[in-house]
């Protein structure tokens, strides 16, 4: 079994970044994904909120230039889903295409959005399905959007969106709100916003891009028909750290424990991007968060 210095699990923003910095110090670096290069940035039309670029670059060109430059510096990137990972004099990786060992790990497989999981919502995501209000609500300028979900996130983003949006929907299957208090007052206050209590949809329908929204009363039972440009689902958020249980330290959301050099419980195993504990889940802070943890895992294989 070949050891590398470094295992690099993710391939989104942090893990990239992180393969790009423990590569140029000269670190073996292994960096293993289980789906497509890039990240949940790659579902994004435009990213406008990155330094460096003033014009804005499709989310998809942004991984596919992060992905080029880190291997440029001799950061080997494999296809495989890690199953476990088991600490001893080196740490065993244990995955779909075999096992490896590492010196260090750090863990970058950030989180996923919880999806509406109807009918149509894969098809258009990316062209009027979004997850992330910050990141798309400037495409929806002038436009009527909903948005689905009744607590903190989603009431923020419903306000968000009323910076470039006409007119906001909020559907929520409950109803009241579960968003604090400040939150809440603010939303009732705001004359764009429109409330859709006790519904959920069932069906997200176009052909190219989001037309519509067929929905259900799910005190009645009764279907209606919303027509709206985007969809905004903001029902919450999963870390992908099923693999980690066992690992490191998780918090009861199911994120990792950091410190601020991102080292987890176990001083070899390091966490950047989504996945960790208090993150902000934007692509910037991803970035920084693997400059951290590739600066650290460097000293700890160095026997800093």
């Amino acid at each position: 079994m070949v050891e590398r210095d470094v295992i690099i699990v993710g391939a989104g923003p942090a893990g990239l970044t992180a393969g790009l910095y423990t590569s140029r110090t000269g670190l073996n670096s292994l960096l293993i994904e289980r789906a497509i290069v890039g990240g949940q940035i790659i579902n994004a039309t435009m990213v406008e909120n990155y330094p460096g670029f003033p014009q804005g670059i499709s989310g998809a060109e942004l991984g596919s230039l992060m992905h080029q430059q880190a291997v440029k510096y001799g950061l080997e990137v494999m296809a495989a889903e890690v199953t476990g990972i088991a600490p001893e004099q080196a740490y065993n990786i244990s995955t779909t295409e075999g096992g490896f060992k590492g010196k260090a790990i750090i863990i970058a497989t950030g989180s996923e959005y919880r999806k509406l999981g109807v009918p149509g919502e894969e098809k258009l995501t990316g062209h009027g399905v979004s997850y992330c209000a910050t990141c798309d609500g400037f495409f929806f300028r002038d436009q009527e959007v909903a948005v689905v979900g009744g607590g903190d996130t989603a009431i923020t983003d419903a306000l968000e969106l009323t910076r470039h949006a006409k007119k906001v929907y909020v559907i929520h299957r409950r109803d009241q709100l579960r968003a604090g208090q400040v939150l809440q007052q603010r939303a009732y206050a705001e004359p764009k916003l429109e409330f859709i209590w006790s519904t959920v949809v069932e069906e997200v329908l176009g052909d190219k891009m989001l037309e519509k929204l067929k929905l259900r009363n799910a005190k009645t039972g009764q279907h209606s028909i919303l027509k709206v440009g985007g969809v905004f689902a903001a029902i919450g958020v999963m870390p992908n750290s099923r693999s980690f249980f066992n690992v490191v330290d998780l918090d009861d959301a199911g994120y990792i424990v950091t410190d601020e050099t991102m080292t987890t419980s176990d001083p070899g195993i390091f966490a950047a991007g989504d996945i960790r504990r208090n993150s902000p889940r934007q692509i910037g802070a991803a970035v920084g968060d693997g400059v951290t943890a590739a600066m650290s895992a460097f000293k700890y294989v160095q026997g800093g």
